[in-house]
């Protein structure tokens, strides 16, 4: 009886502890889902945003998804009236809600940030609160470096990394990229003919030579060793983009489905390419072979104090130049040539001045500084066609700027296409190309306010963005100075946002030798 009683009273009190687990998880999952984000909801109405109606558990994902899908359907004009295409949703919860509006995520408050000013103390942030948001476990896959990273061990990588974007660094990779340019010379003029034009698509090649400068000047490596690795993170990132748009369910990324599996694979093969780019450095470096690169500078950070910086981080960093460096030269570079082609003036212009500066010897690093026209051409295509066209950053704390507080726990989304477009900041051909407008700098044009940003802003702005404007004056120079270039018939303009601001059916032009 004694046996029995006492079985009850365990049975009593494991059921009462099932019960208390069932309601704590079932308050944690009613917190989660509805009373955090409504909490949420109630204050940003008070600071005065505008905000779409909370739908469980997916919010505005849908909408979101099929708005991109209509916009990516099909071409638009060549011109640069381009932000439908490339933020369709920003731009219209924008123009429906108002500049102080917000949508959802899942569950989660996306928050429009479209005042400059607060912009700028968003970017500018140094205390912390403000973070980059943490990557899924898909995306990190791509690259997961010193952009991600966070507080002291950003502050302690980043301080690795400078030396080797030093203006007597960059000038030392000058060389490097000229020989990369040559190599994109040989290949068109082996196909153009001395009369008349050859219809070429000079995407590929453009992509080609950015992963070539990006090899040779910071691993000290050609295109050819690295071609394999640019090859799978455009795949990639062309598959994080679909699961990005996708409706996001909690531990779906993780199952064995055919993306995951190929995120997975192709992780491993990147990691392996990468490990063995590092093993031949570290031999060609004992052996007194290796140059200042950035591997090597990582390398020796590692030997030097192994408890500052791991192998692991290193492959990490190498992902993110190979990646993010690479994309952001080749879609800069690229976009120009097409704007150059929508207006032959300034293409001619752009022409005189080369040869006024450098003749017919091959664009120099001394010679970049007395290129005026040049560097206003590249910041209106960086204005028109901004290789990060949005920005994301999120709130660990509740953070205060003037009047208004944003709360702990929120997205906040600089949308730099709209801003760079906007009407009001850049006035009526905001949507037009005009270079003058930068012809006494960027503080003039942007009259010191925060609506140009194309390589980030405040203390994580890009640290390479003095070598990708170096690469691209070199690169725009050097095709000036020996091709002409239109626009083919079959050209299509569609920009596209996957990942970096892409041209998705490539660039046709009509070549000619000058």
């Amino acid at each position: 009886m004694a046996t029995a009683a006492m079985g009850e009273v365990i049975g009593s009190i494991a059921m009462v502890a099932v019960g208390i687990l069932v309601v704590w998880c079932g308050w944690r999952v009613l917190d989660w889902i509805w009373l955090q984000p409504k909490k949420q909801e109630r204050f940003l109405k008070k600071q005065g945003f505008n905000i779409t109606p909370y739908k469980i558990p997916f919010g505005d994902m849908f909408e979101i998804g099929k708005m991109h899908m209509e916009a990516e359907s099909k071409p638009i004009k060549p011109t640069h009236e381009i932000v439908d295409r490339v933020a369709p949703w920003n731009n219209h919860i924008i123009q429906t809600y108002g500049k102080k509006s917000v949508y959802w995520l899942g569950n989660c408050p996306m928050v429009h940030i479209m005042d400059p000013s607060l912009a700028n103390a968003i970017l500018s942030d140094k205390s912390g609160t403000i973070r980059k948001p943490e990557l899924d476990p898909v995306s990190k896959m791509i690259a997961f470096g010193i952009f991600n990273y966070e507080g002291e061990k950003w502050a302690m990588h980043r301080r690795i990394m400078n030396p080797a974007f030093h203006l007597e660094k960059l000038k030392f990779m000058s060389s490097a990229i000229t020989t990369s340019l040559k190599d994109l010379v040989n290949k068109w003029e082996k196909v153009v003919p001395s009369q008349g034009y050859c219809e070429v698509n000079v995407w590929p090649y453009i992509d080609a030579l950015s992963a070539d400068v990006i090899s040779r000047t910071l691993f000290g490596s050609s295109y050819e060793e690295g071609k394999r690795i640019f090859q799978i993170q455009h795949e990639q990132a062309e598959l994080v983009t679909v699961l990005l748009r996708s409706i996001y369910i909690p531990g779906f990324r993780f199952l064995p489905t055919k993306i995951n599996r190929k995120m997975k694979e192709t992780y491993g093969e990147v990691r392996t390419l990468l490990r063995d780019l590092i093993n031949s450095k570290v031999k060609a470096l004992q052996a007194g072979e290796g140059n200042k690169d950035l591997l090597s500078l990582l390398l020796e950070s590692f030997y030097q104090d192994q408890g500052k910086i791991t192998i692991d981080e290193i492959i990490e960093h190498c992902k993110v130049f190979y990646f993010a460096g690479q994309e952001t030269i080749a879609v800069l570079l690229t976009w120009t040539i097409v704007v150059l082609s929508l207006h032959p003036e300034w293409q001619v212009r752009a022409r005189e001045e080369v040869f006024q500066v450098f003749g017919n010897k091959t664009p120099h690093w001394d010679g970049l500084d007395q290129l005026k026209l040049i560097p206003m051409i590249l910041l209106e295509v960086l204005r028109l066609y901004p290789p990060a066209a949005v920005l994301f950053r999120y709130t660990s704390k509740d953070f205060k700027h003037g009047d208004i507080t944003l709360p702990a726990g929120v997205q906040l989304v600089l949308p730099a296409i709209l801003l760079h477009h906007s009407h009001e900041h850049w006035g009526k051909d905001a949507d037009e190309f005009n270079p003058e407008r930068f012809s006494e700098g960027v503080a003039k044009a942007t009259n010191n306010q925060l609506i140009f940003f194309p390589f980030g802003w405040g203390p994580r702005v890009c640290i390479g963005q003095q070598f990708a404007m170096i690469e691209a004056r070199m690169g725009l120079s050097t095709i000036l100075q020996l091709f002409s270039f239109e626009l083919s018939p079959s050209y299509t303009h569609t920009p596209a946002n996957i990942i970096a601001l892409r041209p998705t059916q490539g660039v046709h032009l009509k070549l000619r030798k000058v």
